[in-house]
């Protein structure tokens, strides 16, 4: 897996906002959903047009391009075409189709708009989003990195006790009362140290097969 070049990391960590956002369903998720993969559209396109040629294969652009480009939403994208056709590609996502999303996202942002992302809308800003980072960072397998990006964020599994082991320390060890209540010592046990628990139920389930082999 490739990884994301520092200078590319605020856009990226944009798309992560986004797709954090876009994963929990809720109706105020979906439209910050929306401004984030937007918003990650144009500052993608900015960072790009503001690094060192060295940060970007060599490629140098005249200054007054640059600050032609920079001007707005709608000059990022004629950057973005000019672009596409050096590189001999062509749009991933049609333009008229990010500009009409960019147009969903002011009405959100500026517009005042309660109303809820459709998902199509949040499709095609996603897909935006992905693509111009591939693009202009040259990272092939963005999706694949914003995953794990999501996943390493993620809680750890929630412990879970063993059969085999709770078997073997009740058999050994019977049951508790504690305030009158009568409970299995592996329970307790599971419940108090995870770690001991299964350090004594792994001892316990390795030692009674070596027993019976000495038999």
């Amino acid at each position: 897996m490739s990884t994301i070049p520092p200078w590319a990391q605020g856009p990226f960590e944009l798309i992560v906002h986004a797709e954090e956002h876009l994963r929990q369903g809720e109706d105020f998720d979906r439209r910050i959903s929306l401004i984030s993969f937007d918003n990650a559209v144009e500052v993608a396109i900015t960072t790009y047009l503001s690094l060192n040629p060295i940060q970007r294969g060599g490629k140098q652009y005249p200054k007054v391009d640059v600050e032609k480009w920079l001007y707005n939403y709608h000059t990022k994208l004629d950057f973005l075409e000019q672009e596409l056709k050096n590189r001999n590609l062509t749009w991933d996502v049609e333009r008229s189709h990010i500009v009409w999303v960019h147009d969903q996202r002011n009405d959100q942002y500026h517009g005042g708009s309660k109303g809820t992302p459709e998902k199509q809308v949040l499709e095609i800003v996603r897909k935006s989003a992905l693509w111009i980072m591939s693009v202009l960072y040259n990272i092939p397998d963005v999706e694949d990195i914003l995953n794990a990006a999501i996943d390493a964020k993620l809680p750890p599994p929630t412990p879970q006790s063993d059969k085999i082991f709770d078997q073997a320390i009740d058999e050994l060890y019977g049951t508790v009362e504690i305030a009158g209540q009568i409970y299995s010592t592996s329970e307790i046990l599971f419940a108090v140290d995870d770690l001991a628990y299964r350090d004594i139920g792994l001892e316990l389930t390795t030692k009674q097969p070596e027993e019976e082999a000495e038999q």
